[in-house]
């Protein structure tokens, strides 16, 4: 793993780039990475569904609202772009930026809630791209990013050595809790009540079904329920982190 630093503001230093034989996980720069990605977002509205959020109206929304002033100005978040390295780059034409031998752009993915304080990350705004779901780019991105956080920097250059990987995700999106328990994590409790979606997801399901009260300040916003799995230190030494590599090794 490269360790040079690269332009974060992450509270954990990054290298530029994360690799595997099949994905490439590169720190997102808005300069280069938010045009394709935006653009990608706008032809898979329902990549939102079970997403805390809207799709982004406009590309002010996704470069400045979210990117520049909720990801980079918190130190605790940084987010990574997903390239399949098995497909070529259909993107490089229209965006000089992307290299045509670099893969396909196949999504994103983040750390968030990180603590260098508390020894802790968590695995969070995992958005694949309908064409590279249920293939081998979730769990190479996940699985890159659990090595770089759980492996101790004297088997890895770079590693974190940390004590402790979140997974949180909205108690209907069975298919990340999947993900996440086949990566090795281990099911510790739902938070009820814990997130406030915005106006009009209730006909995507993506709400937890119950009432607000009367006279709730955000009535018309669904609440949702979120399912919280750990990964630790201790559980990556015994088995997950063999679990890992053995789910990366896996041919598709």
């Amino acid at each position: 793993m490269d360790t040079t630093p690269c332009d974060s503001n992450f509270c954990f230093p990054i290298p530029p780039s994360f690799e595997s034989d099949r994905v490439k996980l590169t720190p997102l720069v808005p300069s280069e990475h938010a045009k394709p990605i935006f653009e990608q977002m706008q032809l898979y509205p329902q990549i939102f569904n079970l997403l805390p959020m809207e799709p982004f109206k406009d590309f002010d929304a996704f470069s400045v609202n979210f990117l520049a002033n909720n990801i980079h100005k918190d130190t605790g978040s940084i987010l990574f772009v997903i390239y399949d390295k098995t497909k070529a780059s259909a993107l490089s034409d229209a965006h000089p930026d992307i290299a045509a031998d670099q893969g396909a752009l196949a999504g994103i993915i983040g750390l968030t809630h990180s603590s260098p304080a508390d020894l802790n990350t968590e695995i969070g705004c995992v958005v694949i791209f309908p064409p590279f779901q249920r293939t081998h780019v979730t769990t190479h991105s996940a699985g890159l990013l659990l090595q770089y956080a759980l492996n101790l920097p004297s088997e890895q250059p770079g590693a974190l050595g940390l004590r402790r990987v979140s997974w949180r995700a909205n108690w209907l999106n069975k298919a990340s809790v999947r993900t996440a328990e086949r990566l090795g994590f281990k099911f510790e409790t739902v938070l009820r009540w814990n997130r406030v979606f915005p106006v009009g997801k209730v006909h995507v399901g993506a709400g937890n079904g119950r009432k607000t009260r009367p006279g709730d300040p955000r009535a018309d916003h669904p609440g949702v329920d979120s399912v919280v799995l750990g990964l630790c230190w201790d559980d990556w030494e015994d088995e997950a982190k063999e679990k890992v590599a053995a789910a990366m090794s896996r041919t598709v």
